[in-house]
């Protein structure tokens, strides 16, 4: 197998892959830094949320009951399911304590979010600054919420880069919801769905583990600055942007475009295979 043996020996998995994406976010040093600081660095008598929405949770079953787990056998499930219907859960962690306060709702939009900060108001005390770490969707910027800010001023809002939702600790919280409630779930209803939410949202509660953020700003900057040099070094540093394709140029700690026409590009890539055919 000296495929096998080459592998090896330049440590190259083939069999494996993973997806990344990079922030465009013009601001997305400041807005690192801003965040991070949040954790790691709290302000005086406040409080940091970390709030998010997870949207189109599904509430199905299984076409035929589950087969329990046995001596010998692991528990099964059929391959399909039937769908009744989706619920929305709002969610704001508590950077300090690992508490959550959740909500379903039958839709996201920014009425529901507005209702949800209406939700954290009534639970966090009133002597305290809030400080709401959250993404750049629609939602959370329409006039709705921006009247409500103006009329509580003791509320701050802080948004994560755009394509860089993880740094929103509450994104942890999320994940854990479907390994540790729901995958094995049987929801007839929303109703039985949202209640298996509700329980989980209680457990998690009744005994709260924070997310301890470790990693300081000035560390993930240059590890983003030496992924962009890797990338830049590539020859998968051509990307379609903008109906043209953009080479990446790594400039300090962010990325400048450098914007090529098709033509030339793919005159280029036609003259590059030549040289490489002979």
């Amino acid at each position: 197998m000296p495929n096998a043996r080459n592998w090896r020996a330049f440590a190259l998995q083939p069999h494996r892959h993973e997806t990344f994406k990079l922030s465009r976010d013009p601001l997305f040093v400041e807005k690192v830094r801003d965040v991070v600081g949040l954790y790691l660095n709290s302000p005086d008598r406040a409080l940091v949320l970390c709030v998010d929405e997870k949207p189109q949770i599904t509430a199905r079953a299984p076409t035929a009951p589950v087969l329990p787990m046995r001596p010998g056998q692991v528990e099964r499930h059929t391959h399909d399911y039937v769908r009744h219907g989706t619920t929305d859960l709002f969610a704001a962690l508590n950077a300090a304590t690992g508490r959550i306060i959740g909500e379903c709702r039958s839709q996201h939009t920014s009425e529901d979010f507005r209702s949800f900060l209406d939700t954290i108001d009534q639970a966090v005390p009133a002597d305290l600054d809030v400080h709401i770490i959250l993404d750049n969707y629609a939602a959370h910027k329409t006039s709705i919420v921006h009247r409500w800010l103006a009329t509580r001023p003791r509320y701050h809002l802080h948004f994560t880069p755009t394509s860089a939702s993880w740094l929103n600790l509450v994104e942890g919280w999320f994940a854990l919801l479907p390994r540790r409630q729901l995958r094995r779930g049987a929801f007839r209803s929303t109703h039985d769905l949202e209640q298996a939410i509700r329980r989980y949202v209680e457990a998690t509660n009744a005994d709260p583990k924070p997310f301890v953020w470790t990693k300081s700003a000035d560390r993930i900057l240059e590890s983003v600055k030496r992924f962009c040099q890797r990338t830049s070094a590539s020859n998968h540093s051509h990307v379609p942007f903008q109906g043209l394709w953009a080479r990446v140029v790594v400039s300090g700690f962010g990325r400048s475009w450098r914007l090529e026409g098709r033509r030339a590009w793919q005159e280029t890539e036609r003259s590059r295979r030549r040289l490489i055919k002979l």
